[in-house]
């Protein structure tokens, strides 16, 4: 494990870990707070993994208001140089849920709500796996994601999903906006001004990760207060 302190003086451990199924193993990061109401699984997108800058932003700033996290590698080494792979959505979904069946199965995280923070194309591929296997599953976060990647899926999506948006990311914007109108779950979306696509503006991605908190902190609580019941489930492909 890798313990350090960051600057709030919040106590960090990174656990490696390694998802293995179907003649393969993904390699993540796991964190998981003491009293932790949730934990979540980021759905990375274009190639990326588990040591994405952003992603590790907003996973520090969860882990500091009591979400777990787990960042893993949804593809491997010789898969992310692949650009097939990486908008393979059925794929990415596939790897998702190998890693949400693993929190269901690892003792310091069993028991736990999950949920899926997904960025760019790894935000099509979370909605998707929150169709295929909806259990446990209690909140959805899109970081300039794609959503409409997703799109056959988006009217069945039922788990509270919010996008968020930078408000300079036009195209981005407009593929959101649709997506949007097609879900049917609770739902928000956050269009963040003088944002890029990447929110690498002056505390631009500070907003996304405090709207990701608020929302994942939200739903875990209300999932605990209110209980979840078995729901059918598709097998992988």
């Amino acid at each position: 494990m890798i313990s350090m302190m960051d600057d709030k003086g919040y106590q960090i451990v990174d656990q490696p870990i390694t998802v293995k199924g179907e003649g393969l193993a993904l390699n993540g990061l796991l964190d998981i707070p003491s009293t932790a109401v949730g934990v979540v699984v980021f759905a990375h997108g274009s190639g990326s993994g588990r040591f994405s800058p952003r992603n590790n932003f907003v996973a520090r700033h969860l882990q500091q208001g009591w979400v777990g996290t787990l960042l893993i590698d949804l593809l491997t080494l010789d898969e992310a140089e692949d650009r097939r792979k990486v908008f393979d959505i059925d794929l990415l979904a596939d790897r998702v849920l190998m890693a949400k069946v693993w929190l269901e199965q690892n003792a310091r995280t069993k028991g736990l709500g999950i949920g899926y923070f997904g960025a760019s194309t790894g935000a099509g591929a979370a909605l998707q796996a929150a169709v295929r296997d909806p259990s446990s599953i209690q909140a959805v976060v899109s970081r300039g994601g794609r959503p409409d990647l997703a799109e056959p899926y988006l009217q069945s999506v039922t788990t509270p999903t919010l996008l968020i948006v930078g408000g300079d990311d036009e195209p981005v914007i407009e593929m959101n906006r649709a997506a949007y109108r097609l879900l049917t779950c609770p739902k928000r979306l956050v269009i963040v001004p003088g944002a890029s696509h990447l929110f690498e503006e002056p505390g631009r991605l500070e907003e996304v990760a405090e709207h990701a908190l608020s929302w994942f902190q939200q739903h875990f609580r209300l999932a605990t207060q209110e209980g979840t019941g078995a729901q059918t489930k598709e097998p992988l492909r």
